[in-house]
């Protein structure tokens, strides 16, 4: 469906991929949430999602990262101080963003989990859940993991102008990946997948 407002998303989020508390990490992998953050415009209370800006950080550059470099998702391992994998998403990304999400802001729901398709990548499972924050929101780079801080819009995120392919190797041949690129940056892989799953909904 086009147009979808914010107070609707939810219930479809429910409907598609079960409620965000229904998370149960995966015991045969290790676990990992990522929080895909909804700023909508200031003056609406209820703004279409086309509307809003997602929040995507760049991960600085690092050996012993498997996506060192790459645009993401705020997010990280579950931990054993998490109260469950939604805790996890907001302390990653109050720690890697400086974006309180338990100030006033709601939780939305979840996406289907990911898993990495390469074969020298982590063995690990991914959950998205997906927030609200308000127009006042900002973001910052709060953590050495973190070289840069963006808001991209939904629209030109879903644009197809902005999609194409992005040529990777891991050290064999070289494969291309879909991809949209957006303000001079590249987001492919798994962000790449969670967002699509997204944009199906909006």
């Amino acid at each position: 469906m086009r147009g979808r407002r914010l107070s609707a998303l939810a219930p479809a989020l429910d409907a598609r991929f079960g409620r965000a508390l229904s998370a149960v990490p995966d015991r045969d992998r290790r676990n990992a949430a990522v929080a895909l953050v909804l700023r909508g415009p200031p003056g609406l209370a209820d703004p279409p999602v086309r509307e809003c800006d997602v929040l995507v950080i760049r991960r600085a550059e690092s050996p012993g990262d498997p996506w060192s470099g790459q645009m993401a998702l705020p997010g990280g391992s579950l931990d054993p101080v998490d109260d469950g994998l939604l805790a996890a998403a907001i302390r990653e990304t109050r720690e890697e963003t400086g974006l309180s999400l338990e100030a006033g802001w709601g939780t939305l729901g979840r996406i289907e989990t990911v898993r990495p398709l390469g074969a020298r990548l982590p063995v690990i499972t991914i959950w998205p859940f997906v927030f609200r924050a308000g127009p006042d929101a900002a973001a910052r780079v709060a953590s050495p993991e973190v070289a840069s801080v963006h808001w991209f819009s939904v629209v030109e995120l879903a644009k197809a102008e902005n999609r194409g392919s992005h040529p990777w190797t891991d050290g064999g041949p070289v494969r291309n990946f879909p991809a949209i690129r957006v303000e001079g940056r590249v987001i492919w892989g798994l962000t790449y997948r969670i967002l699509t799953l997204f944009l199906e909904l909006v």
